[in-house]
């Protein structure tokens, strides 16, 4: 059997884009704080609680997550779709005898919603980690690459000795996912198959 591939969920594998900024508007309505959603654009792929700490006092980050997660939870049926190449992409890794394996910050109330909307299956999915427990995650099953939007994934990849492939379909550009040490930038996950193919057939 290869060594897994792990990729990251938001804006890696689907666009939850719409249903992200969705809940946060509905957070921000039912609270009565100002929420940025430019702001909050700007972060995307970090743990929620972080995100919220932004808005919200210490006391009230947890109050908040669960009203966005009770409104995301109900949004992102409707508002998400798998990013082009995504299916195409899990379905090479698994052509290759090998296991992609989710690793995401998503809370897993949230993770089922946005998988079953996108239409994409894994093995195993790893929930509620981000930047160094992602690293974490792909020391302990061993990964020979990570595929992320953010210059986060990148750093956790590196900090694992894995490959570090970035796909600039976030937050985040080429150059800012080369800065954080992406051994590989693909425009976009369409890219993903001719490149893992070429990978497994020689040095990355």
């Amino acid at each position: 059997m290869t060594r897994p591939v792990g990729f990251d969920l938001d804006l890696t594998l689907i666009d939850s884009r719409p249903a992200i900024l969705a809940a946060w508007t509905e957070v921000a309505r039912e609270t009565g704080v100002v929420i940025d959603l430019a702001a909050v654009d700007r972060r995307m792929g970090s743990k929620l609680e972080d995100e919220a700490a932004f808005w919200f006092p210490a006391d009230q980050v947890a109050p908040a997550a669960a009203v966005y997660r009770r409104h995301y939870v109900r949004l992102a049926p409707g508002m998400t779709d798998a990013l082009p190449g995504a299916r195409e992409s899990l379905a090479a890794v698994r052509a290759a005898g090998a296991a992609p394996v989710v690793i995401t910050a998503k809370h897993p109330v949230s993770v089922g919603p946005s998988m079953l909307a996108a239409g994409l299956t894994v093995g195993e999915i790893f929930t509620l980690v981000h930047g160094p427990e992602k690293a974490a995650v792909l020391t302990k099953i061993q990964a020979v690459a990570y595929v992320g939007d953010t210059p986060a994934d990148m750093m956790a990849a590196r900090s694992a000795g894995t490959h570090a492939v970035g796909v600039p379909t976030g937050s985040f550009a080429r150059t800012e996912l080369l800065t954080a040490g992406a051994h590989t930038v693909l425009d976009s996950l369409r890219e993903f198959p001719a490149w893992y193919a070429a990978f497994r057939s020689g040095p990355g």
